[in-house]
């Protein structure tokens, strides 16, 4: 017997018995579909995360420093960091505005308390060294320059989200918004670089920080952000840093540098952990419908006794009847595997979509790697049913009900 009439035979033994070859296959059907499901979302939230601490920017370092008794350190932080140029491209204070705060062009205005989450201003205090240490891109105009932090000038640089929000589609750069009724040019527009809205940058309103006066005690001045070279200078600045903190803010404050390459590397490590878990418990649903596949073939072994002992007694080969049995497990298997791959398919769209907010299609290595899982199941669990079916004694074949 030729593999062309084995697999006729092992389709035709599937199709005569449709009831029992579908509930056969419904452990293979899930087990993959979970496998795929499973594995692809721990995927879409490694992308989800990675694409977050892209976002904050490459190589950047976060820097915590403030005093309690009210001294400003910026300027000698600033300065240190501008001396470790071997390492250090820029640094920039990142103050954030806290309280109710109003930014009003003509008749529209955004509120930090008010508004919905799309469209609250994120008000921030920095200098001409944000746009670099915070990995923006201008689209139309300026940044801020060194005159407008030193001449305390009254102007602004928009997210691209907030320019949209507060301008449509008129150009924004030479036009005047008030903040909390205090004028301000708008010199700059950035690009997007938040489209999933991980953080809200795309909302940021960005003031020299020397006009922190305007805000008075709304102003959280315990925040910088660091730019280093690489990735190798991103160890030295911060253990240089975290040197020179504690000397700086000396008993009446606090102060330390972290990057968050740091968290990225230990999540995407935590990642790969939750997803070979959840390939581990996906896999033992496999694990069950194959055995569930070993099962039936041992019923068609029993069923299919008489048909076994007619083929020995005109002389099959016992490799040709476990051929036989073990291309109809596969075929099971296979059948299945394609059904599970679907319906894991449409699973990971369904679930990336509603809980990561974009749709994340399986890898072409998971997807080869679950099927070819299943058919090994095939052969696996089909073979001992197989042998079993070839051993059988031709006259005791013969004699069986």
């Amino acid at each position: 017997m030729n593999f062309k009439q084995a697999f006729k035979i092992a389709a035709k033994s599937i199709a005569a018995k449709k009831g029992r070859s579908a509930l056969t296959m419904l452990g293979i059907i899930i087990g993959l579909a979970a496998v795929i499901a499973l594995v692809s979302f721990a995927q879409g939230q490694n992308k989800w995360i990675n694409d977050y601490y892209a976002s904050l920017g490459d190589n950047t370092i976060n820097i915590s420093a403030s005093t309690w008794d009210g001294r400003d350190i910026s300027e000698k932080l600033y300065s240190y960091c501008q001396k470790m140029d071997e390492y250090i491209l820029g640094v920039t204070p990142n103050y954030r505005c806290w309280g109710d705060i109003n930014v009003k062009y003509g008749a529209k205005t955004l509120s930090t308390y008010n508004s919905d989450w799309d469209a609250q201003p994120q008000v921030t205090l920095g200098n001409q060294q944000f746009t670099l240490c915070l990995n923006y891109e201008l689209e139309k105009g300026r940044g801020l320059s060194y005159l407008d932090i030193k001449n305390l000038n009254q102007v602004c640089v928009l997210g691209s989200k907030l320019a949209k929000n507060l301008f449509n589609y008129a150009d924004p750069v030479g036009e005047t918004i008030t903040i909390n009724g205090t004028p301000l040019t708008v010199v700059g527009v950035y690009k997007e670089c938040d489209p999933q809205n991980f953080n809200n940058k795309d909302n940021v309103l960005l003031l020299p920080y020397t006009l922190k006066r305007l805000f008075s005690d709304q102003v959280d001045t315990g925040s910088f952000v660091a730019k280093a070279r690489d990735a190798n200078s991103v160890t030295m600045a911060i253990s240089l840093v975290n040197g020179y903190l504690p000397g700086l803010v000396g008993q009446t404050g606090w102060g330390y540098a972290e990057s968050p390459n740091t968290w990225q590397d230990q999540s995407n490590e935590q990642n790969r952990m939750q997803q070979m878990f959840l390939g581990g418990i996906a896999a033992i649903s496999l694990l069950v419908g194959g055995i569930g596949i070993m099962n039936i073939m041992l019923v068609t072994v029993t069923e299919r006794t008489r048909e076994i002992g007619i083929r020995k007694a005109i002389g099959a080969e016992r490799k040709s009847i476990i051929a036989q049995f073990l291309i109809e497990a596969c075929l099971i298997c296979g059948l299945g595997g394609i059904i599970g791959i679907a319906i894991g398919y449409l699973a990971t769209a369904i679930l990336c979509k509603l809980v990561l907010g974009f749709i994340v299609w399986p890898s072409v290595t998971v997807t080869m790697g679950a099927f070819a899982f299943s058919v090994a199941m095939g052969i696996i669990f089909g073979l001992y049913p197989a042998v079993k079916a070839s051993g059988l004694q031709p006259v005791e074949a013969l004699r069986a009900e």
